[in-house]
């Protein structure tokens, strides 16, 4: 029954550094259990102590094991041993990740690409054709699979004939969810060709505005280095650099003018 109740943990809407610190006592069904008191005596606030108890509805999430399972989607808990090291040494890790795809390769050698959604040209030509280059040395390119640097560095991985992509998305990893809905056919050749589709957040969850500064975390702390191709100065692309910088991560900008 772990499942079950990492599903409903993993949907329950509190801070995640509360699920981490619950997690370190206690395991998920064990949380489940645990009453008013039991969660004051650990420092919780009475609203987040509401939330967990007021969001004990088992049927709801035996219906989103059945899609889980229908669309072959993993949860991996911060406890499990195939979470992925990186991200253990991250500020924040998530306490949860839902996962499509080959998780294998998340501790892999890994760089990330980042850019802006309306790139240019050139911007568009340099991702692909840096972003096939690192493939083919066996190098994963990890990614946001948003329109613009990020689409086309993952099209550049999959035009390797050995390259692995990892897409992190703001929502839910879902068919009829991936966002934006556009790159949906990227989506189906990242996990056709061997890579990845993860997010920390919930089936059923849409792309809010507040999930993508989170999730750029999570695509630096799974990149061993981070390449910013086009970025406007104030972007998702340097709040990706600075989380890299935090953690330690070696991160690189594309001049305009590369040569190939």
């Amino acid at each position: 029954m772990k499942e079950i109740y990492d599903i409903w943990f993993s949907n329950v809407d509190i801070k995640n550094q509360t699920k981490l610190e619950l997690m370190e006592k206690f395991s998920t069904e064990e949380i489940w259990n645990l009453d008013f008191a039991d969660f004051l005596d650990c420092y919780l606030s009475e609203s987040e102590i509401l939330k967990i108890l007021q969001n004990r509805n088992l049927d709801e999430y035996k219906a989103h094991l059945e899609v889980m399972e229908k669309q072959q989607i993993q949860l991996i808990s911060v406890k499990d041993e195939t979470y992925p090291h990186k991200l253990h040494n991250i500020v924040d890790k998530p306490a949860f990740l839902y996962v499509r795809g080959n998780e294998a390769i998340l501790d892999d050698d890994s760089v990330g690409m980042v850019g802006c959604r309306r790139a240019t040209d050139l911007g568009k030509q340099l991702a692909r054709r840096i972003a096939q280059r690192l493939a083919d040395r066996n190098v994963n390119i990890i990614s946001g699979l948003a329109n613009g640097i990020d689409k086309y560095s993952h099209l550049g991985a999959l035009d390797s004939e050995i390259g692995k992509t990892v897409a992190v998305l703001g929502g839910s990893v879902e068919n009829n969810r991936i966002y934006p809905f556009e790159n949906k056919g990227v989506f189906e050749r990242i996990l056709k060709n061997g890579g990845a589709v993860i997010s920390e957040y919930g089936l059923e969850a849409k792309p809010e505005k507040e999930h993508f500064p989170a999730r750029n975390r999570l695509i630096s702390g799974l990149s061993d280095k981070v390449i910013i191709v086009e970025a406007k100065q104030k972007s998702g692309s340097l709040i990706t650099a600075n989380w890299a910088l935090e953690q330690g991560k070696d991160v690189f900008a594309v001049p305009r003018k590369f040569d190939f």
